[in-house]
């Protein structure tokens, strides 16, 4: 058995060792270091027995501790030593000076981040500078001029600035996006379900005061006039992602999803899939597409469409609804041809055979909804009334007519508004066998599992402003930021944590590196129970510090 023995040097320090007895005699298995303060063999020893750890039994009984009050490391009276020395000759030999810190790292942190891009299996691209690159953007985003810093205090040994970027370039010749999405998508069928994902755009802008052939002025719900980049992002429907994109800036953001699903299915050979996007996606021309290539889709409706779809209701009901009340009726495809016949009080049940001109429609009624939307009507209504009466000065706001030079209230806009607050409509090729209309909801309301994705790209993973320039460092850029994003939408599934308050919590577990007698030794920090948990929780029970 293994067992610590301390031994008395020449130059009067105590050297630390692990030994064991082979035949009979004592052979040493390892040199920990030499201490000549009191603190240095008290962490010695400590690193001695970490190395001695046995998780199968706990840490070993060696019964060996540090000495108190050491005063030189002479041995009190009568204590016992391996080998006897001469105070003379221990006296006129020479020491190094006391062990000093010669510095302290968020190692912790990083190696559970590095075990997580492991597990993904993103170490089959082979690339150490890369996923650097990747888990230092999860800590702490910056530029790539300052990552080197960030990596030194996460103890990584930073690579040149110029190999950085030689490492993005690399990213782009070498396919690196194809092979992550491939292990993004096994990751996400291996682990949950892959049946039904879920699309959205966002926007990305530069800061830069030219356009070019892909960073353009477009629609910006922020109405930023800098040129950016629109993004579109497929993830499954626990937010993990498996397909991004980038497409000029003034491309509208119903043009994107065909070429993310096409792509997506052609990646991995796909053909039953249900694609969930929002209103913004809403569009004859998107709808037959996702139809024609046999793709299911729930799609969210825009209210202006309910006096169609519900014409049967308002008929014979009024506007007048229940809490949670659901119509499951059908849309007509273009406005050229209508199949509700608004003079049966039943609604119709969607049949794709019986309604070519129509798609199925969910209706859903939310008391709570429609008390939030006549909130916002009331605040527009008032805000018209001040347009009109010249108190305050803007843009036709919305209900605000002109009419021979003259600004009056809409009246009949307004009305119409407000009979349709409180309903939210989902548009869907799933017949109602497949699919009942609650699950058609349930479906639709994971989008926001894609909104947090982008949200953490925008916030948590800093994807913008962007300083790059040509297609290539943009494209780069979003391949570390996607990669990103996996690593983080994995430490919260596991965790149950958001990735900032990971970060804040093992971040400052710093471990430091100590010089002593011309060596050098890392000692981890001591965790608490919490912290623990969390690297529990990322790396299994097994990582112990």
């Amino acid at each position: 058995m293994a067992f610590i023995r301390r031994v008395r040097t020449a130059s009067g320090a105590t050297a630390v060792q692990i030994a064991e007895y082979a035949a009979g005699r004592q052979r040493i298995v390892k040199h920990v270091g030499s201490a000549h303060t009191e603190a240095e063999l008290g962490l010695l020893l400590q690193r001695a027995r970490e190395l001695l750890e046995d998780p199968a039994q706990g840490v070993l009984e060696l019964g060996v501790e540090p000495t108190p009050r050491v005063q030189g490391l002479a041995p009190p009276a009568g204590e016992p030593v391996l080998f006897d020395q001469p105070l003379a000759a221990a006296a006129g030999s020479g020491r190094d000076g006391p062990g000093r810190v010669v510095g302290t790292d968020s190692r912790v942190l990083f190696d559970a981040l590095a075990g997580v891009f492991t597990d993904l299996g993103l170490d089959a691209l082979g690339d150490v500078v890369f996923r650097d690159l990747v888990l230092a953007r999860v800590v702490e985003p910056t530029s790539l001029l300052d990552t080197g810093r960030v990596l030194k205090d996460l103890g990584r040994a930073p690579v040149s600035y110029a190999t950085m970027k030689r490492t993005l370039a690399r990213a782009g010749t070498g396919n690196y996006r194809d092979q992550i999405a491939a292990t993004c998508f096994e990751h996400a069928s291996t682990s949950g379900d892959i049946s039904l994902v879920l699309y959205d755009v966002t926007t990305l802008y530069f800061e830069a005061e030219k356009e070019d052939g892909l960073r353009k002025v477009g629609y910006s719900k922020e109405r930023r006039v800098d040129p950016q980049i629109v993004v579109g992002l497929l993830v499954d429907r626990r937010g993990f992602p498996l397909e991004i994109g980038c497409f000029e800036g003034n491309k509208a953001e119903t043009a994107t999803i065909i070429p993310i699903i096409r792509q997506f299915q052609a990646r991995h050979g796909l053909a039953d899939l249900v694609v969930v996007a929002d209103a913004g996606m809403l569009s004859a021309s998107n709808l037959h597409a996702l139809d024609e290539a046999n793709l299911r889709f729930i799609v969210g409706s825009r209210v202006t469409k309910a006096p169609i779809d519900l014409a049967s209701h308002f008929r014979w009901h009024g506007d007048a609804f229940t809490d949670g009340q659901v119509i499951d009726t059908i849309t007509p495809k273009t406005g050229h041809k209508i199949e509700n016949n608004r003079l049966v009080r039943a609604e119709p049940v969607w049949d794709p055979a019986a309604h070519p001109g129509s798609w199925r429609a969910v209706w859903a009624y939310s008391t709570k909804r429609a008390v939030r939307d006549g909130k916002t009507l009331t605040l527009q209504e008032n805000r018209a009334r001040a347009v009109i009466d010249g108190q305050k000065a803007a843009r036709t706001p919305r209900f605000v007519k002109t009419a021979g030079g003259a600004r009056s209230l809409d009246e009949a806009s307004l009305a119409r508004a407000r009979s349709l607050a409180g309903l939210k409509g989902y548009v869907s090729n799933i017949p109602a066998q497949v699919m009942p209309a609650g699950e058609v909801i349930g479906s639709y309301h994971a989008l926001w599992q894609v909104e947090q994705s982008f949200r953490m790209s925008k916030t948590d993973l800093r994807a913008r402003p962007m300083f790059h320039r040509t297609r290539d460092a943009i494209e780069a850029h979003l391949t570390i930021v996607f990669t990103a994003l996996a690593i983080s939408r994995e430490v919260q599934a596991r965790t149950g944590l958001a990735i900032r308050n990971v970060v804040r919590q093992l971040r400052p577990l710093r471990s430091a590196t100590i010089a002593i007698n011309g060596t050098t030794q890392t000692f981890h920090p001591a965790i608490p129970a919490d912290q623990q948990s969390i690297l529990e929780a990322l790396n299994g029970p097994k990582l112990t510090h």
